[in-house]
């Protein structure tokens, strides 16, 4: 018979936690230093949602001038990113899960993470949405948040117990969290993405980064959802077809845009990619010209993030162009990702799905049309990302979809699902090529 547990005592571990000043050192640092990530990601939000609004008041009244804005400023930005920050181009995503490989050792780990990329991130991705290009903040966002908390490591004592995988899926957590205003989704992101490798430790110093960084966001734009509240009738057998529907488009859609993204960023042996490693900064101003035409034809609305017209459709307020809207969206994100500005693909993918929604919702004449939204920018960002658990989470959150959860759930896996056919995971084979950037195979 074993003898009974002994109960903890309270007195000796209180005197035990407090005997060594250094551990509650550590701790500060560590919490400083996600607040601080909170607080870039606050100034992030700013800084990018004042450059759209620049860019809206210069190529509104004159939508002529973004053929010739755009080019120059997509032509700049890939000229000081691949001279300053070569780390900082792309989605950011990419380059922590490439940080976190066990092969790489802390001096080459500040090729891809680091405080000075993170500024750079900020200011360059800042820059990409004031040329008016398909970019969102959300993906560098987590490079942001990464290089903020792994600059603790330099004032940790060796004994904190806290290494540098622990610090990156926090800060990268952070960044999703505070970018979203979706602490859930932030959690779920790092167990999805980066858990791998990690120890039982990690989980306080994650949901620590999350809650303050979390805390900053909400001080400064408060407690609100990213797209308001969307109102659902009871869902009933008769959304089967509709959900079918939205599943098949945005995984087969989902899953082309990773697939090009990936072939994209590899190269290929032909003409086109020749030319695109001989001569970058003439490709970029190739890529801003097709971006600011098909803005011009679409008036506007496949410039930016695509926030503002997912909001308009969630309403049911402003137009669509039905099929149209999607075939640019989609042909304009890819080309701003190819030019190789920084700028992440979470906030197009999501607006891409709620275009997908809407046509199928027209299509069939179902009136459940706000649902099918919310199910499409689940299935296309799942479909894009291969990150189902992530993608059902943002949107519940961002949408207040908690009536939804097993639709977006189902959604979300089974356009994963079907991605696959197409593509391998998105972000771990850029990651991939991150490292082979770093660490050719020789």
């Amino acid at each position: 018979m074993t003898p009974p547990s002994h109960e903890p005592d309270f007195l000796a571990n209180v005197r035990r936690e407090l005997s060594d000043a250094r551990v509650w050192v550590d701790r500060l640092i560590v919490l400083a230093h996600a607040a601080a990530a909170g607080l870039f990601i606050v100034g992030f939000t700013l800084l990018s949602n004042a450059a759209i609004h620049q860019f809206e008041a210069l190529t509104g009244p004159r939508p002529w001038l973004a053929l010739l804005w755009t080019p120059a400023w997509v032509v700049a930005l890939v000229w000081i990113t691949q001279r300053v920050a070569p780390g900082a181009a792309g989605s950011g995503i990419p380059q922590v899960t490439a940080a976190m490989d066990a092969a790489v050792t802390p001096d080459t780990r500040k090729r891809f993470v680091s405080l000075r990329l993170s500024c750079a991130k900020l200011l360059l991705t800042s820059g990409s949405m004031l040329a008016g290009l398909s970019v969102g903040r959300e993906g560098p966002a987590v490079q942001v948040g990464a290089g903020v908390m792994l600059h603790a490591r330099r004032w940790l004592s060796p004994r904190s117990g806290i290494d540098d995988h622990a610090l990156l899926a926090a800060g990268g957590a952070a960044g999703i969290a505070a970018a979203f205003h979706a602490p859930l989704a932030g959690v779920v992101f790092c167990i999805e993405q980066f858990w791998r490798g990690l120890d039982s430790r990690a989980s306080t110093v994650v949901i620590g980064a999350i809650v303050l960084a979390g805390l900053m966001a909400v001080s400064v734009f408060g407690n609100v959802t990213y797209f308001g509240r969307i109102q659902v009738q009871a869902l009933s057998a008769d959304l089967l077809l509709p959900a079918v529907g939205v599943v098949l488009a945005c995984g087969l859609l989902g899953g082309l845009m990773s697939r090009l993204l990936v072939v994209s960023a590899a190269g290929l042996p032909d003409r086109i990619s020749r030319w695109r490693a001989q001569h970058p900064l003439r490709f970029a101003a190739a890529c801003g010209v097709g971006v600011a035409v098909i803005g011009w034809v679409s008036g506007g609305a496949t410039s930016g993030g695509g926030e503002a017209h997912t909001r308009e459709l969630l309403s049911g307020s402003g137009e669509h162009q039905a099929g149209l809207f999607v075939l640019l969206k989609f042909v304009t994100t890819w080309l701003s990702t190819w030019s190789g500005v920084p700028g992440g693909i979470f906030a197009p993918s999501l607006s891409i799905g709620a275009g997908l929604g809407h046509d199928v919702a027209v299509l069939l004449g179902h009136p459940a049309t706000p649902a099918l939204i919310a199910m499409g920018m689940t299935g296309f960002l799942a479909a894009a990302t291969q990150a189902p658990l992530t993608a059902f989470i943002i949107v519940m959150e961002m949408v207040d979809g908690h009536a939804m959860v097993l639709s977006l759930m189902a959604v979300a896996m089974s356009s994963s699902l079907v991605s696959r056919l197409l593509s391998r995971p998105l972000y771990g084979a850029l990651a991939e090529l991150q490292l082979l950037r770093v660490m050719p195979r020789g």
